[in-house]
């Protein structure tokens, strides 16, 4: 039978790991404990997410006992600690400065210190809700000890697993109370809830466009109105269909529809007031800010750490690597990069083939009599409009767009995949069978993979849970040993 610490970092990493993934990209977690104050240090990391991380964590935990030392924070006894009649509720740690990485840790009564990690992705609006994620799982795991009791043991990782819209309001809450002081008047839950359900009401077909700021009720005076409703007249922000109606009115000329989050006061316009939090509707998706931050997109009924525009760091690799000069690999990565987020917005699919050959390729399609300059004025706002044909882009080295509506062609190849469409799978094909080629692959449903050689770059793997290999996480010197550090 496991022990309560054993089973208890497995699920709440478990549950981390999973409810990360589906608030960000497929995300892995790690964590480094110690029990008691006296404990070595253990390594939970089944996913290998501090591979690389070695040679740092063994300067920071190994070769110095200053983790150990001092009190977790102000206020804390300056001595005997930990102590009896402290609340096993956590004090936070500072994280140790490993790149590429979030962390966030504490100690407690019941773990004298824990970190725990996962990644820090390149496309996030804000590292923000992430934190307060970890943050939750150093207190899971505290309270979790403090407990021991089977049923607690295994709600800790659902908690996590679930904890998107939490994470959300956590930050922006902690955010408000940092800016604006305490006691602040507008409740965040409500405005998180208003939001997700506006985003998911059509009116006469249309999806929600337009901006709602939510104000600190006692700021509501100070707004530029255009029109302000009567008190006893204020639509509630819970009955979405109304405000989604109201919102037509403010979908351009600088306005917005304003709220003190129980209910809509009005339509202002200009600068909103410090702490306010603002719902951004752009059809399908949104995003919400705290003042100039954007803290976390949604769509379909869900929030997410992601910006909404494509991660081309692949094909940036990619260039890096060719024979083209650094002016050139920087003006095509533009270029291509532009037509992607162009697809993107106007929620069409689309394929480029950036070829990167010393000629370029004859592939079937239409071409113009001459190639075209994309780095002429206008053209590259015409090669948008052509990537709305269906077929490929063909775009060279030489920064010219030398066909349109292109097709793709080539022999069946063992990375094709039936889960995905006719565009994605040609370009497996095509790509396989040409060694200087690059094929972006935008889907309509907003997905981009980067394909070369028939492999898609862009790619990730699953990770399984290891929940039913329930063995005690190996202690710091011998995860070290085992790296060969």
């Amino acid at each position: 039978m496991p022990s309560a610490e054993t089973l208890s970092i497995i699920t709440i990493h478990d549950g981390l790991s999973a409810g990360l993934s589906h608030f960000s990209q497929t995300s892995r977690a790690a964590a480094v404990y110690a029990v008691k104050p006296g404990d070595p240090l253990r390594v939970h990391d089944p996913q290998n997410l501090l591979a690389g991380h070695e040679l740092k964590l063994k300067e920071i935990f190994a070769d110095s006992e200053a983790w150990r030392s001092g009190p977790p924070a102000a206020g804390w006894p300056a001595a005997g600690w930990p102590a009896a009649g402290w609340p096993a509720d956590h004090a936070p740690v500072a994280p140790p400065p490993l790149s590429g990485l979030i962390a966030c840790g504490g100690r407690s009564r019941t773990v004298a210190y824990q970190m725990w990690f996962t990644e820090h992705h390149p496309d996030m609006c804000s590292t923000g809700p992430t934190r307060c994620w970890l943050e939750h799982a150093v207190r899971l795991l505290g309270h979790d000890l403090a407990s021991r009791e089977a049923v607690a043991l295994g709600t800790s990782g659902y908690v996590l697993q679930e904890y998107a819209p939490h994470a959300v309001r956590d930050y922006i809450v902690d955010e408000r109370n940092r800016r604006l002081g305490w006691d602040t008047g507008l409740r965040i839950y409500p405005l998180l809830d208003a939001t997700l359900g506006i985003s998911k009401t059509r009116e006469e077909g249309r999806q929600a466009r337009g901006e709602i700021g939510f104000v600190e009720p006692g700021l509501l005076d100070g707004l530029a109105w255009l029109v302000r409703f009567p008190a006893e007249e204020r639509p509630l922000l819970r009955d979405v269909k109304h405000v989604r109606k109201l919102l037509q009115a403010a979908e351009g000329g600088g306005c917005w529809l304003a709220s003190d989050g129980r209910c809509v006061a009005g339509i202002a316009r200009g600068d909103k007031p410090a702490g306010s939090v603002t719902a951004d509707f752009r059809g399908s998706f949104g995003f919400i800010r705290l003042d100039e931050e954007t803290v976390c997109s949604f769509a379909d009924g869900a929030f997410s750490s992601g910006t909404r525009k494509a991660n081309l760091v692949h094909l940036e690799e990619v260039l890096l690597a060719s024979r083209l000069d650094d002016a050139v690999q920087h003006a095509l990565f533009q270029i291509v990069q532009t037509l992607v987020h162009a697809a993107q917005d106007g929620g069409h699919g689309c394929g480029l083939v950036v070829d990167l050959g010393l000629s370029p390729l004859a592939i079937p399609g239409q071409h113009p009599e001459a190639p075209l300059d994309l780095t002429a004025p206008g053209a590259l706002e015409l090669a948008k409009a052509l990537g709305c044909v269906d077929g490929a882009l063909h775009i060279g080295g030489d920064l010219r767009l030398h066909g349109f509506a292109c097709l793709l062609d080539g022999l069946t190849v063992p990375g094709e995949s039936r889960a995905r469409g006719a565009r994605y799978n040609s370009a497996v094909r095509f790509t396989a069978m040409h060694d200087d080629i690059v094929v972006v692959v935008v889907s309509s449903d907003r997905p981009v993979s980067i394909i070369q050689n028939g492999v898609e770059l862009t790619a990730s793997c699953d990770w399984i849970p290891i929940s039913s290999r329930l063995r005690r996480p190996p202690t710091l010197e011998a995860w070290l040993a085992a790296a060969g550090v």
